[in-house]
């Protein structure tokens, strides 16, 4: 009788034992497992509504920085001790996400039009300009910085649908700053309806998407520093008549770049409702595509008359209450379809409606607080609202006392060439820069 017993305490410590040893081995594969998720999956995500980057929900205060590959290059308008400089300064103030120009198109010396040029011809490339975005990745990825490449432009000021159009045979393109905003508008809205401008332009899509960066050797579509394709900037119908066509158009695309490359998200670049011909059952229709990751809307007080230049402070409330309810109609499809949303263009004007670096940004400052509190917030939408990029990054640019708008030889700002500099530029030395620290802070991140 003693013998068993003592067999039956023996086989009760090995029980134990055994129970306790499985358990320490199925929290060590869990750990394996979670740790091995990461890193076999480094590329920014979505996941139940959220941006995921690694293992944990991706919130973020980011900026443009449109001339990025236009700094990184060696050629005309390079600069990469100061493209260092400002990725670190960046870095510093916790920006870690830049939404980039992949390149302009088109011939130079023409009015109001971003250069040096990428694409001169269709398919020919200023190759310093592929260098520069090449160097503009690689030293971003060593600050794990993440970029949203957009690939087209509505608008003149680096070709875009005009100068595809040009291309296609559809005669001059058209410039607003020169011809007027009406002979514009009516000139891309031929954009959608020609297979052969669209045509140029998916090649061109074909050429960057499936590039290898000269300075790391790694394929564009294995980069996990790049965190999303974009259709382009402000991509619009230009006219009722085209909204299907425009709808159509933007799926292919969709559906091109996901055919191109299993990694990385696809977004469009919209305005939202604005840029949908104030069609909001249009926004949701592309942005319910599920080629379509997250979902983009943009928000300008003073370009959308919420704000006057004038009375920039007076309209402060105003402007909040419209900002606030543009994003709760968007964020509203966004539950819809369980995609989060990006707010990665607003800005607001210097006071005075000045445009020098040393002019105040009070009104400014306030207005990109409660913008940020609104990406802190949870409570907007089940905390759909993942991020935002303002519009745009100055940084240490030194815009010219002579003119107001960009000419060739000046330091790119943030506004682009039919802009007046420093308009909606974000300098180093602005007040709004403690803000913008601030609120990373309280995303966390920054370490």
């Amino acid at each position: 009788m003693a013998y068993f017993c003592n067999v039956k305490q023996t086989l009760r410590t090995m029980s134990k034992h055994t129970t306790l040893v499985f358990m320490v081995l199925a929290l060590l594969c869990a750990c394996q497992s979670k740790h091995t998720a990461s890193v076999e999956n480094p590329f920014v995500r979505v996941e139940n509504g959220k941006l995921m980057k690694g293992d944990t929900p991706y919130y973020y205060v980011g900026t443009n920085f449109w001339y990025g590959a236009i700094l990184g290059s060696e050629g005309e308008g390079g600069d990469r001790k100061r493209l260092a400089e400002e990725l670190d300064f960046m870095k510093s103030i916790g920006i870690d996400n830049l939404r980039v120009l992949v390149g302009s198109d088109g011939s130079r010396g023409i009015t109001a039009k971003v250069e040096p040029t990428l694409q001169t011809a269709p398919g020919v490339y200023n190759d310093t300009i592929l260098a520069g975005l090449d160097y503009l990745l690689m030293e971003m990825g060593k600050r794990d910085m993440k970029a949203v490449l957009y690939l087209n432009n509505s608008w003149e000021w680096s070709g875009g649908y005009g100068q595809y159009l040009e291309w296609a045979g559809y005669g001059k393109a058209v410039v607003p700053a020169v011809d007027g905003w009406p002979a514009y508008m009516d000139y891309v809205k031929q954009f959608v309806q020609s297979d052969s401008a669209k045509a140029l332009f998916a090649n061109y899509v074909d050429d960057m998407v499936t590039r290898t960066n000269r300075y790391t050797d790694i394929k564009y579509t294995d980069d996990p520093t790049i965190m999303s394709w974009q259709i382009g900037n402000e991509p619009r119908a230009f006219s009722d008549d085209n909204k299907e066509a425009f709808a159509q158009w933007m799926a292919s695309v969709a559906a091109q770049l996901k055919s191109l490359d299993a990694n990385h998200l696809v977004s469009t670049g919209s305005e939202g409702k604005h840029g949908c011909e104030q069609d909001i059952v249009l926004f949701e229709t592309i942005h319910g595509d599920p080629n379509i990751d997250y979902m983009n809307i943009h928000i300008w007080p003073y370009n959308w008359s919420w704000a006057d230049k004038d009375s920039l402070q007076q309209h402060l409330p105003r402007a909040k209450q419209n900002t606030i309810d543009y994003m709760n109609e968007h964020l509203a499809i966004a539950k819809k379809y369980g995609k989060p949303v990006v707010l990665e263009e607003f800005g607001f004007p210097r006071d005075g409606f000045k445009f020098g670096k040393t002019d105040p940004t009070s009104s400014r400052d306030e207005y990109y607080t409660f913008v940020f509190e609104q990406i802190a917030n949870p409570d907007m939408q089940d905390g759909l609202l993942a991020g935002c990029n303002f519009w745009a990054w100055g940084g240490f640019a030194e815009p010219s006392t002579e003119h107001i708008y960009w000419m060739k030889g000046d330091e790119y700002t943030g506004d682009p060439a039919q802009e007046e500099q420093g308009l909606n530029s974000v300098f180093a030395s602005d007040t709004t820069i403690p803000i913008i620290k601030a609120a990373n802070q309280r995303l966390g991140n920054i370490k």
